[in-house]
């Protein structure tokens, strides 16, 4: 993949993931939140089983062990997101989740982060408190609160995936899976346990909704997490986590110019200090020219 082609392809993988919390609102609500997820990682498990073929014979046991670990948190990451995004709007729940960039670091250790960066960090919170404010100064919302969990929970994800990569030979792609199949099968159970019938919801499905739940399966999942792997080996770390780092500003742009989400000066204020903070942070983390990790810069799954 040539770094021109490697470019491209990453900064759709930032599209793709904005539109992701508009095409999950038009699909969810607080009712079908695991049937969804069921569906969704369904689908991306049997199209990346379908391109990893032979591969998957090749599974360790410590790949089977550290994937259904971090799919356990992984899942949580996308249980806590898709209630969110159905209780705030699209572009607001793009945008708190840049609060992952923030926090990931710390759990790394205060020692590995630059002064400046509790600056950059600084500025991503600040915006963050804007835009739970942007119709009125009070607690923020509750879509907004479980969002906030699924950032930090997201952060807690990265970093336990990082930890694990670095004790164990893991296969990027044979993890991906067995993370992906950890999060079908808990949200399978979880959707019989709580009544949510797979059935009902895909009996209730019309072909636009069937479209964008294979857009968020195979453009937000698998299509994510195919460039991500072939991508890092032919870039920067400072090329490919400022191209994925636009995903906030994808958020809001497609929220607000799809669904008309709400304008107003509190949260155009805080969604330019999100990605202005969200930006900084992640050019000082990531010096141009450093050798990239075979592990990405974020969770192999959009």
């Amino acid at each position: 993949m040539p770094n021109r082609t490697a470019d491209l392809a990453l900064l759709g993988v930032a599209v793709v993931w904005g539109s992701s919390y508009l095409a999950t609102k038009e699909l969810a609500t607080g009712d079908t939140v695991f049937a969804l997820l069921a569906m969704r990682f369904v689908i991306a498990v049997a199209a990346l089983a379908g391109l990893t073929g032979p591969r998957l014979r090749r599974v360790t046991a410590p790949e089977l062990a550290s994937g259904m670990i971090c799919g356990t948190v992984l899942w949580a990451v996308y249980a806590c997101e898709t209630y969110g995004v159905t209780r705030t709007s699209a572009s607001n729940a793009g945008l708190l989740m840049a609060l992952t960039i923030v926090v990931t670091p710390l759990l790394q250790g205060a020692r590995s982060v630059p002064a400046r960066f509790y600056a950059a960090g600084s500025i991503a919170v600040a915006g963050c408190v804007l835009l739970t404010q942007a119709q009125g100064f009070g607690p923020p919302g509750l879509g907004d609160a479980v969002i906030g969990a699924a950032a930090l929970l997201r952060a807690g994800h990265v970093t336990l995936l990082g930890r694990l990569a670095a004790a164990h030979e893991l296969d990027v792609t044979r993890m991906a899976l067995v993370q992906l199949a950890t999060v079908a099968v808990l949200s399978v159970g979880v959707a019989t346990a709580t009544g949510e019938p797979l059935s009902s919801l895909a009996g209730g499905m019309g072909p636009g909704d069937w479209l964008l739940l294979l857009y968020l399966a195979l453009a937000c999942t698998v299509f994510a997490l195919v460039v991500q792997v072939r991508a890092v080996q032919r870039s920067t770390p400072a090329r490919v986590s400022l191209l994925l780092g636009t995903e906030p500003l994808w958020a809001a742009v497609v929220g607000v110019a799809l669904t008309s989400d709400p304008v107003t000066a509190a949260g155009v204020w805080g969604a330019a200090l999100v990605v202005c903070g969200a930006v900084w942070g992640r050019r000082l983390l990531v010096p141009v020219g450093e050798p990239v990790s075979g592990n990405g810069s974020r969770a192999p799954v959009g």
